[in-house]
C-alpha cells in the first residue's frame, strides 16, 4: 500500500511541475521595491481658448464707410482708428440739432419772461418754474437730440478700444454700415483662457492657482502653461463642472483653438506603481510580488493615475517594502518560478 501510496504521489506531483513549467517556468521579470513617494497626479480634459478682452465692434448709426485702415490679423493699440463712415449727413444732423436747441433756448426765455423773472438770471428762478420754463418750450428735448447728434458724429470714427488683433473684419469700403452689424472683432491675445470640464468626483484635487499644462490638438508642439482661475460652484446633470484657467500667451495659440489640458498635482505619501504592474485577471486588478523565486499574487485597488502610474489604496493587500514585478508578468501564475533579470 505504501509503494502504491508513494506512486500516486510522485505522479500528482509530476503533474503539479509540470503545471508550474508550463504555467511560467522561470519566467524572467524586472522588479521594483514599493515605497511611499509622491503621486503625481494628472487630470485630462479638453477645452477650447478664448480671450478674456474680446469685442465685436459697431458703427454707432448707420452710414457709408468712407474709410477701413485695417485688415484681419493687424494688430492695433487702444484708440486706433479702424475706420470712418462719410461725415456730411452727420455733421449736418448736428448743425439741425443746435439750430433747434437755440430755438428752444429763446422760447424757453420767453416763458420766463411771461413768468416775470429775468431770462439770463436762472440762477434766481425757481427751480418749478425752471422745469416748466424748459419743458413748455421743448428745451430738453432738443437739448437731448443735439447731444445725440454730437456723440453720433464724435463715433463715426470706430477706434481699437484695448489693444489687439482684428478679426471678422469683411466689410469693404463705400458699403452701407449699419449698427445691428458687427464691422469687425478685436481680441487681445495676451488675455487668452481655456474652458473645460472635470468629473464631479475629481472636484477634491484641483484647487483655483493650480498649474495646468495647454496643448493645442492642431500644433502638439506648441506646449503652453496656465492657472486654474475659476472654478464654477454649480454641477451639470451629467456629473460635470466648468473650470476655466488663464493661459500664457503664445505666437502659436488663436482664439477658439481646440485643447487638451492636462491639471498635474502631486499627493505625498502614496504607494506608487507602473501601470505595467498592474494586469487584469477575471475583471479584476491584480498584483503579482516576488518572494523566495516565485510570484504571489495580490488583488488590489487603485485610487488615482496618470499616463504612466497608478496610485494604490493602502488596504494592506500590499505594503511598504514589497518587491513588485512590473515586466514580465502578462502570463504569471499564482506561486509561478520566476527569475529577476
Amino acid at each position: 500500500m505504501c509503494g502504491l501510496r508513494r506512486e500516486q504521489e510522485r505522479r500528482i506531483g509530476g503533474r503539479r511541475n509540470g503545471r508550474n513549467r508550463i504555467a511560467g517556468a522561470s519566467a524572467k521579470v524586472s522588479v521594483m521595491t514599493l515605497k511611499l513617494c509622491d503621486f503625481h497626479h494628472e487630470l485630462v480634459s479638453n477645452g477650447k481658448l478664448s480671450a478674456r478682452r474680446y469685442a465685436d465692434l459697431h458703427f454707432e448709426t448707420e452710414g457709408v464707410i468712407a474709410m477701413i485702415a485695417v485688415k484681419n490679423g493687424d494688430r492695433v493699440a487702444q484708440g486706433h482708428t479702424l475706420a470712418t463712415l462719410t461725415p456730411f449727413r452727420l455733421s449736418n444732423k448736428t448743425a439741425q440739432a443746435l439750430d433747434a436747441l437755440e430755438r428752444a433756448k429763446l422760447d424757453m426765455q420767453d416763458v420766463l419772461i411771461g413768468q416775470g423773472y429775468a431770462p439770463d438770471d436762472t440762477f434766481r428762478t425757481p427751480s418749478p418754474i425752471m422745469q416748466l420754463a424748459r419743458t413748455k418750450s421743448g428745451y430738453n428735448q432738443s437739448l437731448a437730440q443735439y447731444e445725440l447728434a454730437v456723440y453720433e458724429e464724435e463715433h463715426a470714427t470706430l477706434k481699437a478700444p484695448f489693444d489687439g488683433i482684428v478679426a471678422n473684419l469683411f466689410a469693404k469700403t463705400y458699403q452701407q454700415a449699419s449698427p445691428s452689424e458687427a464691422f469687425c472683432t478685436i481680441f487681445d491675445p495676451r488675455s487668452l483662457e481655456t474652458s473645460f470640464t472635470v468629473l464631479e468626483s475629481e472636484l477634491p484635487l484641483i484647487h483655483t492657482g493650480d498649474k495646468v499644462v495647454v496643448t493645442p490638438f492642431a500644433a502638439p508642439e506648441a506646449v503652453a502653461e496656465g492657472r486654474i482661475s475659476e472654478i464654477n460652484p454649480l454641477v451639470d446633470e451629467n456629473g460635470m463642472v466648468r473650470v476655466k484657467a488663464t493661459v500664457v500667451s503664445s505666437a502659436r495659440l488663436f482664439e477658439g483653438m481646440n485643447v487638451r489640458v492636462s491639471i498635474r498635482r502631486s499627493l505625498p505619501d502614496q504607494l506608487v506603481v507602473p501601470k505595467e504592474a498592474v494586469v487584469l485577471r477575471s475583471g479584476k486588478q491584480v498584483i503579482f510580488t516576488y518572494k523566495d523565486g516565485v510570484a504571489v499574487w495580490n488583488y488590489i485597488t487603485t485610487s488615482l493615475e496618470n499616463a504612466t502610474e497608478y496610485a494604490l489604496v493602502n488596504d494592506g493587500h500590499l505594503k511598504e517594502g514589497d518587491v513588485v514585478i512590473t515586466s514580465g508578468n502578462i502570463n504569471l501564475a499564482h506561486e509561478a518560478p520566476v527569475e529577476i533579470q
